[in-house]
């Protein structure tokens, strides 16, 4: 799986977004494509694990990202926002608790 590190990489990177983030809190069309690649990876990688691996290697890369400064809680939002339409209701409120812990890093 690609750590978070590297999908914040992509994201500070001025010219993976060609400069087109308005600033105006509403995401363009090069922060959903960088979104949508990102489901892409993960789902790959996701391939055949069971639910408690997932979450594992999510809390793992990310209190790692969040330990070295590399994951900010704007990127967890963002994952969240990302990840938590394809849940059930009791696995987003799981990874909302996951994600607020997170927080608190």
């Amino acid at each position: 799986m690609n750590d978070f590190k590297s999908y914040s990489a992509q994201k500070s990177n001025p010219d993976a977004n060609n400069g087109a983030n308005s600033g105006a809190g509403t995401p363009d069309a090069a922060q959903l494509n960088n979104t949508v690649e990102m489901a892409k990876i993960i789902t790959k990688a996701m391939n055949g694990k069971s639910a408690s691996q997932i979450l594992q290697t999510i809390i793992s890369e990310a209190e790692k990202g969040k330990r070295e400064g590399t994951l900010t809680n704007a990127d967890l939002d963002n994952f969240y926002a990302a990840v938590s339409p394809v849940l059930d209701g009791a696995k987003r409120r799981k990874l909302k608790e996951v994600i607020a812990r997170l927080k608190n890093i």
